[in-house]
């Protein structure tokens, strides 16, 4: 089947899922942190004090996640898709109104965990049990949602806000997700999607459908997850102190905002490549390669300190984070079935949001103790690198099992 003939074929249950991955940006931090200035003013709060209570807001719907994540294995896709876009929008509602940092806590608590955690989970979740043997074609038409979330909803804030303010953009955030976001998922979800043909019994799926205890007891689900982490952790520290980093380096403001269109465009090309890759090669073959892009992208930011080296480095996240994206929708129905997908994504996305979480903290405090930053970036190399003999490692044990 050609690309666009499994795009015609497929086109509800894709836009479905696509939708759910581009409107989960009201949840992440991309979008929440363009109301940061708005939030210490409102507030009173200095930018190490609104950083705390993000990283305990998001910290506290990464435990929540696993437990919420296995709804996907109780009910329906619709259902849960209805349920988590109508939770959103109450929260985009709560920012909208809230009255002190006390409830502003909770607010990014439930932009963070139905948002970034629950949009996500369960777009990724319903795309692995829809498709087997255009599994990775699937999952990397519907992680472009993403990249396109990141090029169009803060520059559509910005405008907005300039013209009515921020708490009513926010207020249109949840209008948007109602009205438009929220029928359109339910008419494109109506008629459900079961494998079926070449899809039943492709020799790549997992042999039995593994239950999450039986997963926690499984090593090589921590070494793969291990890896997994990586990409948040070093996206989210690096990004996060790029003001930092301009300084530091002498470079315009405005250098690492020009090099995010780089990383949109490359995070797009390499998302649809590997898609066709899993396809033919399978998500376990291609684990070594995992972490190739930001292992280099990290030696380039630490060792090259012209402006040149930020759009390559940039160029590099982009890969690494369209690999990512695609290779982990792929991979886990791929190792472990999909009975039990929700409950067994779940955990792995609030690892993720754990992570993510951390990155800025733990490379803030190293900061403060005088760790030089290029240091940590080549520290962070070093992992990557440590990881890829270890995923080519577990990728062997998982041929043979």
């Amino acid at each position: 089947m050609s690309f666009l003939s499994f795009l015609g074929s497929n086109a509800r249950w894709l836009g479905a899922a696509f939708l759910l991955t581009a409107f989960s940006g009201f949840g992440q931090t991309f979008f929440i942190s363009l109301s940061a200035g708005d939030l210490r003013a409102a507030f009173g709060l200095s930018h190490g004090e609104l950083g705390s209570l993000y990283m305990l807001a998001t910290l506290g719907s990464a435990l929540t996640l696993p437990t919420l994540g296995r709804t996907l294995d109780r009910f329906s896709v619709l259902q849960v898709a209805a349920a988590v876009i109508l939770t959103l929008a109450g929260f985009c509602l709560a920012m909208a109104l809230v009255p002190n940092a006390i409830v502003l806590v909770i607010v990014i608590y439930g932009l963070r965990l139905f948002g970034q955690g629950m949009m996500l989970n369960t777009a990724m979740t319903a795309t692995g049990r829809w498709f087997e043997a255009q599994r990775g074609r699937a999952v990397s038409v519907v992680g472009l949602g993403y990249p396109v979330s990141e090029a169009l909803l803060p520059i559509t804030f910005v405008t907005i806000s300039a013209l009515v303010g921020w708490r009513q953009t926010w207020g249109l955030a949840a209008l948007v997700l109602v009205f438009a976001v929220l029928p359109l998922v339910l008419q494109l979800l109506s008629k459900e999607r079961v494998p079926k043909g070449q899809d039943l019994g492709r020799s790549s799926t997992a042999r039995r459908n593994w239950n999450r205890a039986e997963v926690l007891k499984d090593p090589l689900f921590y070494v793969v997850t291990a890896g997994v982490l990586a990409p948040p952790f070093i996206a989210t520290a690096i990004l996060f102190h790029q003001v930092y980093l301009t300084e530091l380096r002498g470079w315009p403001k405005e250098l690492f905002a020009l090099a995010f269109m780089v990383m949109s465009a490359t995070a797009v090309i390499s998302s649809l490549v590997l898609g066709g890759l899993i396809d033919r090669f399978t998500a376990r073959a291609l684990l070594p390669f995992m972490l190739v892009p930001l292992t280099a992208g990290c030696v380039v930011l630490a060792l090259v300190h012209q402006p040149a080296g930020v759009y390559l480095f940039m160029a590099l996240l982009g890969l690494s984070n369209g690999f990512v994206a695609t290779f982990i929708g792929a991979l886990w129905p791929e190792l472990y079935g999909t009975a039990h997908l929700g409950a067994i994504r779940s955990v792995v996305f609030a690892v993720m949001v754990f992570a993510s979480a951390l990155g800025p903290g733990l490379t803030g405090w190293l900061i403060d103790l005088g760790v030089p930053f290029d240091l940590q970036i080549l520290g962070m190399g070093l992992y990557c690198l440590a990881m890829i003999g270890a995923l080519t490692a577990a990728a062997r044990t998982l041929k043979r099992r």
